[in-house]
């Protein structure tokens, strides 16, 4: 199912609410006047409130679902319904906003 590319901008948290955003941007490719975010360069996570003594707190988030049919500079692109795996807690991220203009499977 096609889903709104990601971008340097948009909101993704780890689900305890620390604010991740990419290590890497694609250097060619925008939306919106921002640059696109592939796999499988990882997150960085900041913020997270989870506990060391809970396992906590989220350091890293790794994309483990993309794009299938869209890439750019030949490696996967992230869509808003892409999943991605917080170290050390193996939890998952939230992406809460997004460019809506352009969409890709």
């Amino acid at each position: 199912m096609p889903g709104e590319l990601l971008h340097e901008g948009a909101t993704v948290l780890c689900t305890h609410g620390g604010q991740a955003t990419p290590t890497v941007t694609d250097q060619r490719v925008k939306v919106s006047g921002q640059k696109i975010v592939t796999q499988p360069p990882p997150y960085q996570i900041a913020g997270c409130p989870l506990p060391p003594i809970s396992g906590g707190p989220c350091v890293t988030a790794m994309w483990v679902t993309v794009a299938i049919r869209v890439k750019a500079s030949g490696q996967p692109v992230l869509l808003k319904d892409s999943q991605a795996v917080c170290a050390p807690t193996g939890t998952s991220v939230n992406i809460i906003v997004t460019q809506l203009r352009v969409k890709g499977s």
